[in-house]
């Protein structure tokens, strides 16, 4: 089984998951971007806050990353018939680069299908939260620990709402694999 952690930032995808593998310690644990030794790399470059990329030269970066995760880590283990419990997958291109960055949803999801050999999750559970709560709490977690990949909490609120609003819409158009957990501000 394939299960992926969506939700904005700060939403809490990353603690949950945390949780379900303590649950699951058979379970092969991955990450987008990351995942792999290439595909940390190229995390690095697009989460750094110094970066200036394009906004097709950074979709660009998330399909390589993310080829390579399902390449060696993600595939392999499905093919074992393991469960595998991701931090965020194809859902987040297109509503972060499709929504937020407003590239053409037909073109995303024809990457993401190339990029990915049509691999689809079987579940994919959506954590929400005001996104404005989400991003206060992303941005006070990244000062103090991780400071280096803040350039999506970089964002003004305008993108951030639009990235909310295509994770919602993307769980509407799905609600068979999709299961949407609200969250709290203090979880």
């Amino acid at each position: 089984m394939f299960i992926t952690f969506e939700g904005i930032e700060g939403s809490g995808k990353t603690t949950q998951l945390r949780r379900l593998a303590d649950r699951l310690p058979e379970a092969v644990i991955t990450k987008e971007p990351g995942g792999t030794p290439l595909a940390d790399e190229i995390r690095g470059i697009l989460l750094d806050a110094r970066s200036r990329l394009d906004p097709l030269a950074e979709l660009f970066l998330f399909a390589a990353s993310r080829r390579q995760n399902v390449v060696e880590v993600i595939r392999p283990a499905l093919d074992d018939g393991r469960v595998v419990l991701c931090d965020r997958f194809t859902d987040a291109t297109l509503a972060y680069q499709g929504f937020g960055r407003l590239l053409d949803l037909d073109r995303l999801r024809m990457l993401n299908d190339w990029a990915t050999g049509s691999l689809q999750p079987d579940l994919t559970v959506l954590f929400d939260l005001p996104e404005e709560v989400g991003l206060d709490r992303a941005r006070s977690r990244n000062v103090e620990a991780t400071k280096n990949e803040g350039r999506f909490e970089a964002e003004d609120l305008r993108f951030h709402r639009r990235v909310r609003e295509g994770y919602l819409a993307l769980a509407a158009a799905e609600p068979e694999r999709t299961a949407r957990r609200t969250m709290c501000s203090t979880e």
